[in-house]
This record gives C-alpha cells, structure tokens and sequence, in this order.
C-alpha cells in the first residue's frame, strides 16, 4: 500500500495481503546468506537468517497481540501447524530461529505482530504517525491485522518486547529508511503493509542481539528475497502486497 493513495479505504488487494497467509510469497533459489549477526550461513540447498526468538512467541500471546486461537486455526485448517510452528508461538525457551524459504510465510506473521505492537520511534514519530495519513489506524498493516485480541489500535506501539538503547533505536530508523519493499515501494521507515511492518520487527530484533547497521541491512535483503522471488536489493517497485 502506498502511502500516498487514499487511505480512508483500505484497498481490497490489501486486505486481502493483510489477512494471515501461511502461504506467503517464499524464495525459490539457494542463496548465500548472512545470519542476522553477519556470520555466513550456506549450505548446498537453502539459505537462511538466524536470530535468537527464546519466548517471543510466548510474549505476543500473553500480550493479546496474537489471539493464539484464531493464529493457530488459520493453519490447522489447511494442515500446515507444524511442530516448528507450535514452537515458535508457545515455547518458552525456542532458543534460536532459522527463518528459510520453507517458514517465511509463517515467520512473516510472526514479525508483523512484533512490529506492529512493539513500542518504537519508527512508529510514535515516523511516518505512520504523519497527520496527512489520517492516523496509524488507516493502514493495512494495521486495519489488516485481524489476529488481535480486542482492538488492534490498543496493541498498536504498545509493548516493550524489546528493549533497544537509543543508538539501538537511531541505527533501526536509519536502516529502515534505506530498506525498500518491492511490493509497494515504500521503505521499512513507513510500514504500512504487513511487509513492512514485518521488516521493522525483524531490525529490531537484530538489534537487540547486537547486529551492526551492515549485518542489519544485508539479513534484511535476504529477507526480502524469501519474501519476493526474484527480489533485486535496493529495487523499488509499487503494485500492491501480492501473496
């Protein structure tokens, strides 16, 4: 979605990218990757990012962000609640997650959450705070949440999941405004889809865990290449949230 369409009207391509999609768009080619720390992680048939979730999931349920009831029975209705899945939402001690083409998709929702109701700068004074949008209510990212318990706009920049410094903070800003989404073209800066508000999630995780702005922008390039085949870092390109 970008930001300068009307957005009293959530567009009904948007929606429907904003609903819970086990099936996101995944990555189809090995890689060689960078874990979220920087370290090389390839092997002859995937690539992947690995960052330390331990209770996460955990926290997002006990914090209403996810109602785990209605996440867990989008994916129990087309058999696809793994094990892995299981764990990433209701273990205690996950240690670490290796996101890969075959989780993205789900991992993707995951981050939304996180992004969307963890309390961040980007989000009090970035973009989606700009009076000119009409309010942080009027995206997709938000309006299309619908895994909430109670109103989405009470979880919405409401948590500490994650304690940042304020350089933290200042390198999370700085690196989402130099990553670009190719479904919209907006950056990281202005997470409006659930793309981008997955995105923002994922940097401030890995800042938390001590990634530098280099190891923060190169794991979000892999990132953006499961989430979008045929993704060329540093594109821009509009045309909706396509899953």
């Amino acid at each position: 979605m970008n930001g300068s369409r009307d957005i009293n009207i959530v567009p009904a391509s948007i929606v429907v990218a904003g609903l819970i999609v086990a099936g996101a768009v995944l990555y189809q080619q090995p890689l060689k990757s960078t874990t979220a720390t920087g370290k090389q992680t390839a092997s002859a048939d995937k690539a992947a990012l690995i960052v330390s979730w331990d209770d996460m999931g955990v926290q997002l349920v006990r914090a209403g962000v996810i109602d785990s009831e209605k996440f867990k029975a989008i994916y129990e209705g087309r058999g696809q609640f793994t094990n892995e899945y299981a764990n990433l939402l209701f273990g205690e001690d996950d240690g670490q997650l290796e996101i890969n083409k075959d989780n993205a998709g789900f991992v993707l929702n995951l981050l939304w959450a996180l992004g969307l109701g963890n309390k961040s700068p980007v989000l009090e004074d970035g973009e989606m705070a700009n009076p000119k949008y009409g309010g942080p209510q009027n995206f997709a990212s938000t309006a299309g949440w619908t895994m909430a318990k109670g109103d989405v706009m009470d979880h919405y920049n409401a948590h500490r999941f994650i304690n940042l410094t304020a350089e933290q903070e200042k390198s999370v800003a700085r690196v989402a405004q130099s990553i670009y989404r190719p479904c919209c073209g907006n950056s990281a800066y202005f997470p409006d889809c659930n793309h981008g508000m997955a995105m923002l999630g994922f940097l401030e995780l890995t800042a938390s865990q001590g990634a530098t702005e280099k190891e923060m922008y190169n794991s979000a390039l892999v990132l953006n290449s499961f989430w979008f085949p045929g993704y060329e870092p540093g594109e821009k390109q509009g045309g909706g949230c396509n899953v």
